[in-house]
């Protein structure tokens, strides 16, 4: 995880290296704060490995950079016209972009063109050498044409472009935001993983500006060339037919010792194209499967390679039980063959993996389940995977058959009924508030059931496939204080122990204070700022509400 943060970091700072460094234009940085960046890659939310990243590249940005810092969708959920540029374009504003990315909250839509939009605006595009650097993580959600935007600033800027990082989209997803770098002449950068993320370098690298080349001697007239002299295919196993949807392309230099030289482009589906004379090496990548071909272009020849990336097709439908539906929230993480890093899906999951041994583990609740499944190349392998969990709805009643408890301080502990050799229960899951649901595999269990200060503890056991509701009776009523100019309300045990003391049960610091309390007689203690005090007593029956006032 601290290499990927790494990596996204040294990506945005060769974005802006490259962009920054080699003209005197100001930067807007647009971060995306949707909810969508709440998703996790190797266990660490997305959102917390961008704000590392932009606080390390800041770390390294020159005082004297001219850096501006825009974001959306972090002050309402559902809005497409939360945009806000936070930090105007200015030097030395690296530490005002850390604090002001730190401090974003993450939980609206995504309204990627408008942001962008108006971040151009923001740099009077149409005046001035402008350049926006966009990491976003899903699609535009506004209704907006990213693509279109594209074509129209460049068309009306100066000389204007934009970058887009995209943190952990999917090839095809890349694709419908990339036309943006495209049609501003900036750069798209995938940055799915750490590989992924290691030819994202490459391509920042490549992609730096040169000097302008001395104007060239007219050259002669040219034979006329093939529309295309580089088209190639790629199958999942030989024999198969073409991959022509899904599947992306890259293209690199040669060096003369074979290795990946400098990066040429990335291509999508069925790609025809026109390749200078030289070698290349051509990566053809298709789900998590991969392969690489070295070829030599020469003058007038047509090139139609034909790469086998040795895959196959898994589809996994997790399931709690035998016969139940599919599992949506179901964990499916994939360890196929080379991978260092295994891959998370939820729910129905369809893949392209390299062919072998598929090293499958599904989680549902607190039931996991891994199964080892062989995969040929050019197959499908279509598998329900079966948990074995039962479904287990906990709610808190103050009296059998009485009220449903439904109000803050509702909570719920599962353990493992057996207890341990040091007499304690190993907690196995927990929850909050009402109709808490469990996903449970088989065993026998102690459900721990607390409503403010009352708690009360149920056994119970679990089946594969059987959904149950665990209806909890805490023998409990409500106890409501108003103490006119108190500081402090507590509530004691009447009974006072050996040393003449009372034990404390609860306490607010404020006039007023409510919570749920076992049946039974209490003592009541109000503190005023001056240390005075006043005391009553109480009694709470299980199911009604006591309303008790000290003054």
């Amino acid at each position: 995880m601290a290499g990927l943060a790494r990596s996204v970091a040294a990506a945005i700072l060769l974005l802006w290296m490259t962009t920054l460094g080699l003209a005197a234009d100001q930067v807007v940085l647009i971060l995306d704060a949707s909810g969508s960046m709440w998703a996790q890659i190797d266990g660490k939310p997305k959102l917390e490995i961008a704000r590392e990243s932009l606080r390390t590249v800041l770390q390294s940005v020159p005082a004297d950079r001219e850096i501006g810092f825009m974001a959306y969708g972090h002050r309402e959920k559902g809005s497409c016209e939360d945009i806000e540029l936070i930090v105007p374009p200015q030097a030395g504003s690296a530490a005002a972009v850390s604090t002001a990315a730190d401090s974003l909250k993450f939980l609206g839509k995504t309204p990627l063109t408008s942001a962008v939009s108006q971040a151009a605006e923001a740099l009077k595009y149409t005046e001035d050498k402008a350049t926006v650097i966009l990491i976003t993580d899903g699609l535009e959600t506004c209704n907006g044409d990213p693509c279109a935007l594209g074509k129209e600033l460049k068309a009306a800027g100066v000389d204007f472009t934009v970058d887009v990082v995209g943190f952990g989209l999917s090839a095809d997803e890349g694709r419908q935001v990339a036309c943006l770098a495209d049609n501003t002449g900036g750069r798209y950068i995938q940055a799915s993983d750490e590989q992924a993320l290691r030819d994202a370098l490459v391509e920042t690298i490549a992609a730096a500006p040169a000097p302008e080349p001395a104007p060239a001697p007219q050259p002669a007239p040219e034979p006329e060339k093939p529309e295309f002299n580089f088209m190639p295919a790629v199958v999942l196993a030989d024999g198969g037919d073409p991959v022509t949807d899904g599947n992306s392309w890259k293209i690199y230099k040669a060096k003369s010792d074979g290795t990946r030289g400098d990066y040429v482009t990335t291509e999508y589906g069925a790609y025809k194209g026109d390749l200078e004379p030289g070698g290349y090496i051509i990566v053809a990548r298709y789900g998590e499967a991969r392969t690489e071909q070295k070829i030599t272009v020469e003058a007038g020849q047509v090139y139609k390679p034909l790469l086998t990336l040795n895959a196959g097709t898994l589809i996994i439908h997790p399931r709690p039980s035998e016969g139940a539906d599919v599992a949506d929230g179901a964990a499916v993480v994939i360890a196929y063959p080379g991978v260092d890093t295994p891959a998370t899906y939820y729910g129905d999951t369809k893949v392209v993996l390299p062919a072998g041994d598929q090293k499958v583990t599904v989680r549902i609740g607190q039931g996991e389940v891994t199964e080892t499944i062989p995969l040929a190349a050019g197959k499908v392998v279509d598998k329900d995977i079966i948990v074995g969990v039962g479904h287990v709805v906990a709610n808190a009643y103050y009296t059998a058959g009485g009220d449903k408890a439904d109000g803050s301080g509702i909570g719920f502990k599962v353990f493992k009924a057996k207890k341990k050799i040091d007499g304690t229960r190993q907690e196995v899951a927990h929850a909050y508030g009402p109709d808490s649901k469990f996903d449970l595999p088989p065993d026998d269990y102690v459900l721990t059931a607390t409503v403010d200060l009352a708690v009360v503890e149920q056994p119970f056991s679990v089946k594969a496939g059987e959904h149950q509701d665990l209806k909890i009776a805490i023998d409990a009523g409500v106890l409501a204080i108003t103490a006119p100019g108190a500081s402090k309300i507590e509530i004691f045990d009447p009974k006072k122990d050996i040393n003449g003391n009372r034990k404390s049960l609860g306490y607010a610091y404020d006039e007023k204070y409510q919570a749920a309390l076992p049946a039974g007689d209490y003592a009541v203690v109000s503190k005023r700022l001056d240390n005075s005090s006043k005391e009553s007593t109480v009694t709470i029956k299980a199911g009604e509400r006591a309303e008790l006032t000290v003054q």
